[in-house]
């Protein structure tokens, strides 16, 4: 049934001018605004456009809603770290001196968050 339409991932936030900030200005991801004040694009961030959209009582997910798959995650883990971005750490998961987890069956990954409390990723594959 839909195996020929085009699916894109969405999220919500509880501030735009915040979210369009931190991810244009801090993560340096082109954004746009296809409907001002409500909604935000994440364009050319993977194979499909991510949505931000407004939500009034907006509540963060505690999983992880957006993952970064990146070549050199230590050089992106130092380079989150040095434009401010606080880098999570999880009781009872192993992660190193840089917030990196490794091994658990998964790819080593590092996780942070947006403003709004959304948690975020940077894993290599």
């Amino acid at each position: 049934m839909f195996a020929e339409t085009k699916a894109f991932s969405s999220f919500a936030v509880d501030d735009l001018a915040k979210a369009r900030e931190f991810y244009e200005g801090t993560l340096g991801l082109n954004v746009s605004s296809p409907m001002e004040e409500m909604l935000l694009s994440l364009d050319h961030a993977g194979d499909r456009p991510t949505m931000i959209y407004l939500k009034p009582d907006f509540v963060p997910a505690t999983y992880t809603v957006l993952n970064f798959e990146v070549s050199d995650l230590e050089a992106a883990v130092d380079e989150l770290a040095g434009r401010g971005v606080e880098l999570e750490r999880y009781e009872g998961l192993e992660q190193d001196e840089k917030g990196i987890a490794r091994g658990a069956g998964g790819p080593p990954i590092a996780w942070f968050k947006d403003p709004a409390g959304n948690i975020l990723s940077v894993l290599t594959p």
